[in-house]
């Protein structure tokens, strides 16, 4: 059952609004477990049962490290200060065992699911080129659902107990609930336990207000999604199909088209997520910031598909810019070359870490690898050449606050990320290249007209995306300047505010890419 479903949003949910209402606060917790389940069980049958066994798993290994903890601090009691140091370092090496052994155990299935088939491809291939045979036989596992998303939280719930800035859950229901929440299960937001646990389980009863603001947030997602990505799906379909038929710019325009498209459907799909989760008054993280608005390659990761940023950000770059090796080897840089050669070389090293698994954790593919080195090849350079920037922007009167300057800055970020997602999207890493060469060597603009004819939509469509892009562009600004567009929808006129609810409603209806000659945006993010 997809989000943008018809008998998702306007028939389960509405009945499951209503049932949470009628039901006792202590059982409403259940309910939504049930239907989460209910939920995965429709995309992934029967492999429900991993993200129960990871459930599980870190509902006895939270507990055990619970217990470690209680267990130290009743053998330090009385101890000399040489005997704490002891035992404090035999209880922590025996949680971090727990630990490593539980974060091993989840991550097994990941490797098994998305990544197997591709080590051993790899594998067949180095042993061909020595003179061997291949002799892994390639299996192709179908994966449960968002696995790489509930196996992040999974992480962050341990990794969180073991830092003690949670306490372990004492109920394995609460913990199903958190790692199988239908409306994060599929594309997230990767939530952490400590932000969500106290609107996940309070039951408390869906009001007017959250109802009302839900529905905003689910129409507001089906219109990005059924209007813009559905419709640009024909056109880049085409393109990244059979692109050695197109001109350079033809083919770059596809990549522009992908990076919307993607776009609209994965923050779309944000959209239909929080707003399911707003009914039952339980709060989810912003996936998005208005990126298209960033100023350099660095500001537009914190500003999209936020919760997987912090996740490295908390879990992988600090871990390893603190850690001894990456300190041991800065401290001897910084007494030969300085203190900013030194960072430098701290965070690239954490950088490079981050971005090798962020490119895997999109895909088991070369193409994600080369995706995340790419990004963090231009965070990196940027972080080097800043200094100089700003010198050189000084030196030459520049004011980088000016209008002009910051829409240079801004467009030179979307280019780059337009490149980026182009390679992202490409059939194989050598497609990406065969297309990034033909759009800087094959400038036939004289055929472009013809060629975007040829590419499924007709005038209509175009029309139809010019305005709804300008639409979802006028709220991205109102929402730049922490304008509460809701908030003041709310206070409108009740005439007022249902004719915008039925303006948004009809234009869905009306202008929504389905029927004959559409094909739908499957849901992207969940293949990662």
């Amino acid at each position: 059952m997809s989000y943008f479903n018809v008998l998702y949003a306007f028939v389960a949910l509405p009945i499951l609004v209503a049932l949470y209402n009628i039901v006792p606060k202590k059982i409403r917790p259940i309910l939504l477990l049930l239907a989460s389940y209910a939920f995965f069980f429709s995309y992934s049958k029967f492999l429900i049962v991993f993200v129960m066994l990871s459930s599980l798993s870190i509902y006895l290994a939270g507990r055990k490290m619970s217990s470690l903890e209680s267990k130290k601090k009743e053998k330090l009691e009385g101890l000399e200060k040489e005997e704490k140091k002891a035992v404090k370092e035999t209880y922590q090496k025996n949680k971090r065992n727990v630990l490593v052994f539980t974060i091993i155990f989840n991550a097994f299935f990941l490797f098994i699911f998305k990544y197997l088939g591709f080590f051993v491809k790899n594998t067949n291939h180095l042993v061909s080129f020595f003179g061997g045979n291949n002799f892994l036989p390639i299996i192709k596992l179908a994966a449960p659902i968002g696995i790489s998303f509930y196996t992040l939280q999974a992480i962050s719930y341990l990794v969180d107990i073991y830092r003690e800035k949670i306490e372990a859950e004492k109920k394995l229901l609460k913990v199903m609930l958190y790692l199988s929440f239908f409306p994060t299960v599929v594309e997230g937001p990767i939530t952490r336990y400590g932000d969500i646990k106290d609107t996940i389980y309070e039951g408390t009863r869906v009001t007017y207000q959250n109802f009302c603001f839900g529905y905003q947030r689910i129409l507001f997602g089906f219109f990005k999604k059924m209007v813009i990505a559905d419709r640009l799906n024909i056109f880049v379909k085409i393109i990244f199909t059979d692109y050695m038929s197109y001109s350079g710019p033809a083919i770059f325009l596809g990549a522009i088209f992908y990076t919307i498209l993607l776009y609209m459907e994965f923050s779309g799909t944000m959209d239909v997520v929080i707003g399911s989760a707003e009914m039952f008054g339980i709060t989810l993280p912003e996936n998005f910031r208005q990126p298209f608005f960033s100023k350099n390659i660095s500001e537009f990761w914190s500003r999209w598909h936020i919760s997987l940023g912090q996740w490295f950000k908390d879990y992988i770059f600090y871990p390893v810019s603190l850690s001894k090796p990456v300190k041991k080897l800065t401290t001897g840089i910084k007494k030969t070359f300085g203190n900013r050669v030194s960072s430098l070389t701290m965070g690239g090293i954490a950088l490079f870490a981050v971005w090798s698994l962020n490119g895997l954790w999109h895909g088991a593919g070369y193409q994600y690898l080369f995706f995340g080195y790419y990004h963090f090849t231009l965070i990196l350079l940027g972080n080097i050449f800043e200094p100089w920037i700003v010198a050189f922007c000084t030196k030459a009167h520049i004011n980088r606050k000016s209008i002009p300057y910051r829409i240079f800055q801004t467009v030179k970020t979307c280019i780059l990320v337009f490149i980026g997602e182009l390679f992202f999207r490409a059939d194989g890493l050598r497609a990406g290249f065969s297309m990034m060469k033909r759009i800087l060597t094959d400038f036939q603009f004289h055929h472009i007209g013809r060629e975007i004819a040829s590419l499924g939509l007709d005038i209509k469509d175009y029309i139809v995306l010019a305005i709804a892009l300008l639409f979802v562009l006028g709220i991205s600004i109102l929402r730049e300047r922490r304008i509460p567009i809701r908030e003041k929808i709310s206070k409108k006129p009740l005439v007022l505010r249902w004719t915008l609810y039925y303006v948004l409603i009809f234009a869905i209806l009306i202008f929504g890419a389905y029927g004959k000659g559409y094909v739908p945006v499957a849901p992207i993010y969940a293949d990662f």
